[in-house]
């Protein structure tokens, strides 16, 4: 009863810390079979399911009040094809089971989420974006094959052919249609080691006008970046760019050396440049310090009212820092992070993924963490949030739904726009009953 008790109140949360749910009941399966008997039993009673793999939601996104949590956790085999250069996962395993399988066997995905804590099925739900997306989009972009249990208690696999659309529903399509339960993802060659290059600019205009330039061109595998506080109150900007490094970076003449072909021509400051070389499992794994920093602090168990926006790369480089600079996100100066990644448009091809118009975007995320004791503090930062997103959306900009922010049906079918239609048709046809991952609030 004890370990009940504790799946119970596990399940009632999630990384968020901000919504509070009461499933009836936490079930683990070990099997696809499983999980379809699990959805079927639900569907009978008309009650609501939600999948949960490491609870990493921000807002109650994947809780069940009311119905059943299918704790994953237990559906985490990983095994690699090298031949096919696939690796097949449970949608329970970790990004991290994912990247040593496949390292040892020298291939990687080629887009990862940033933190490998993350669960295989719940990335794929959301899309997922890792340091690698300005040239290879989403981490869900990459899948070959999915095994699902459809919200109708169908067990089935899906890919471009057969069942293209439920195939095209599920991936960043938040768990509306089907449960994942295994997914196919394709790899390639892995990196032994890479150069890692850490750039700072005072001005929001020089750093933006180089990412844009990173975007564009092919010189580096990985990029993303930060605005950090500042003194005075001002913000100082990093982007951090990743090569692969086999120990000889190309080299002209004598003075023009590999990096200044690939960071001679940024408006850096070059005089605070940090550049290191890691091996690429070190750099994989560049999160893993700071949650254990976290979690030793009491801070990974506070609230994280979380916000993703994309904006068009034209608009970021005003709207970021005026967001920056008004009073309702002091906070992040204090307790929080503020990613900037840059990402074409053109790359990001699931096709429920919301992004704006046009070829170059920015996505930001305001990963702020509040105090444990102050529920007023946090409703201001989830209102602050909603300011913001509306702001965003004044500006062509499109929200990630991996935040912390309320949406009402209406928000749903503004945010979805033409494609809302196709995705009601087929969530009729795969989740007639609409019990699968109510969490979001999609529909009314």
């Amino acid at each position: 009863m004890n370990a009940i008790r504790e799946d119970m109140a596990l399940a009632s949360h999630d990384f968020g810390h901000i919504v509070e749910s009461r499933p009836l009941g936490v079930v683990t399966p070990r099997s696809g079979g499983a999980v379809r008997e699990i959805v079927s039993l639900a569907g009978a009673q008309g009650l609501p399911v939600a999948a949960r793999g490491c609870g990493h939601a921000p807002y109650g996104q994947g809780q069940a009040h009311g119905g059943y949590v299918v704790d994953m956790g237990a559906l985490d085999e990983v095994r690699c094809v090298p031949g096919d250069r696939t690796l097949v996962a449970g949608a329970g395993a970790t990004w991290g089971e994912v990247v040593r399988v496949a390292l040892a066997e020298g291939l990687v995905p080629p887009v990862l989420p940033d933190h490998l804590g993350a669960s295989v099925g719940g990335v794929l739900s959301t899309g997922g974006f890792g340091a690698s997306s300005h040239r290879r989009g989403l981490v869900a972009d990459w899948v070959r094959e999915l095994e699902v249990v459809t919200g109708a208690g169908e067990r089935l696999v899906c890919s471009p052919e057969p069942h293209p659309d439920l195939f095209g529903a599920v991936l960043a399509g938040l768990g509306q249609c089907a449960l994942i339960v295994r997914a196919t993802l394709r790899l390639v060659p892995a990196p032994v080691r890479v150069r890692r290059y850490r750039l700072y600019h005072e001005d929001p205009a020089g750093f933006f006008t180089d990412q844009r330039r990173l975007a564009r061109d092919g010189r580096f595998s990985h990029v993303a970046g930060q605005a950090r506080p500042a003194l005075g109150g001002t913000w100082r900007y990093m982007i951090e760019a990743v090569a692969p490094y086999d120990g000889g970076l190309p080299r002209v003449d004598d003075w023009l050396t590999g990096d200044d072909l690939l960071i001679g021509d940024l408006d850096h400051d070059r005089d605070t440049e940090e550049i290191e070389d890691l091996s690429y499992a070190e750099y994989l794994h560049r999160l893993d310090r700071d949650e254990r920093l976290l979690r030793a602090t009491g801070e990974w168990d506070r609230p994280h009212p979380w916000l993703t926006l994309l904006i068009p790369e034209a608009a970021a480089a005003a709207f970021v820092p005026a967001a920056l600079a008004e009073a309702d996100q002091q906070d992040l100066r204090f307790c929080g992070v503020v990613q900037l990644r840059p990402l074409c448009g053109r790359l990001l091809r699931a096709p429920l993924l919301r992004r704006p118009p046009g070829e170059l975007l920015c996505l930001l995320s305001l990963m702020r963490t509040a105090p444990p004791t102050d529920p007023g503090t946090v409703q201001r930062m989830v209102a602050a949030n909603r300011g913001l997103y509306e702001r965003a959306r004044a500006v062509g900009g499109v929200l990630h739904p991996v935040s912390a922010l309320p949406m009402t049906p209406e928000d749903w079918r503004a945010h979805f726009g033409p494609d809302w239609a196709g995705f009601a048709r087929v969530k009729e046809q795969y989740d007639p009953l609409h019990i699968l991952t109510r969490g979001y609030g999609l529909w009314a």
